[in-house]
């Protein structure tokens, strides 16, 4: 009988290991590319001089550091607002337990179709926009060149920035899929310095290929001048691409499909920038 009890006691330590590991690989995945990861950083920090100043007998700055921890519980809660509430709106869609392709995938769909239907709209009218589509390598930094939105994606939004002297329609819009996000409007992206670039190419298709160079995001930029639509990844440019084109690379890359490597099929369905 002790036997038993010390088996299902076993088993019952190692399910209450897994269930808080896996709680916790779900909110590192909420948080992931956001600032909320740079705050962990210094939580982590603190808290590790807090231990070690208790382990050498350093008073001072053990009780600094205790009243730290103290009262940072509140500003972590008014700081990490707006990554709670994403986790409480995951949890009260019941996708909090579930895995990421059945939680995302749709999300991702829909995100892709509104990008699509409103870079379409804008390239027949010939207006310029320029949107950067966030993955693994976040884009806090150029978050915050701009003007912070955390609006949801829809095709009516996305094409109301860009309209030709509205308050917003200078920079990038930086979205983030998987939450169906639109992260900011207004950003500043880096200039790519390849001197190789085609000289008809402005501004817009220069910072296109500047953020593809330092991140993995992908980029499609409206030409205001010809209306065509070109993407970015991986320091390529990808132009004057038609719908069926840009929903092929969009969901190979966004939703990996076939489990396969996408990147060597970047080079269907347009002109590649030499």
């Amino acid at each position: 009988m002790f036997q038993d009890l010390t088996l299902l006691r076993a088993i019952a330590i190692v399910v209450d290991v897994l269930l808080v590991a896996f709680v916790i690989y779900k909110l590192i995945m909420v948080i992931r590319g956001t600032r909320a990861v740079q705050l962990v950083k210094g939580i982590t920090v603190i808290l590790a001089v807090w231990f070690l100043s208790g382990y050498f007998g350093l008073n001072t700055l053990q009780w600094i550091m205790q009243q730290a921890v103290t009262y940072g519980l509140l500003a972590i809660i008014i700081i990490f607002q707006p990554e709670l509430r994403r986790a409480l709106e995951h949890l009260g869609r019941g996708r909090f337990f579930q895995s990421t392709t059945t939680a995302v995938e749709e999300e991702i769909k829909a995100a892709i179709e509104h990008i699509i239907k409103s870079v379409n709209y804008m390239g027949k009218r010939r207006i310029g926009a320029l949107i950067s589509i966030e993955r693994e390598t976040g884009m806090s930094d150029y978050v915050e060149t701009g003007v912070s939105m955390n609006a949801r994606l829809t095709t009516e939004l996305m094409t109301n920035i860009f309209i030709p002297n509205a308050p917003l329609h200078d920079g990038a819009v930086i979205v983030n899929v998987r939450g169906n996000e639109i992260l900011a409007a207004g950003c500043y992206l880096p200039l790519s310095e390849n001197p190789f670039i085609s000289k008809e190419l402005g501004t817009r298709h220069r910072a296109a290929l500047g953020v593809s160079e330092v991140t993995d995001a992908i980029t499609l930029a409206v030409s205001e001048e010809t209306g065509g639509i070109s993407i970015t990844k991986n320091g390529e440019l990808h132009r004057n691409l038609d719908e069926d084109s840009i929903r092929e690379m969009l969901e190979q890359e966004l939703l990996k499909k076939d489990g396969k490597n996408s990147s060597s099929r970047w080079k269907w369905g347009g002109k590649k920038n030499g």
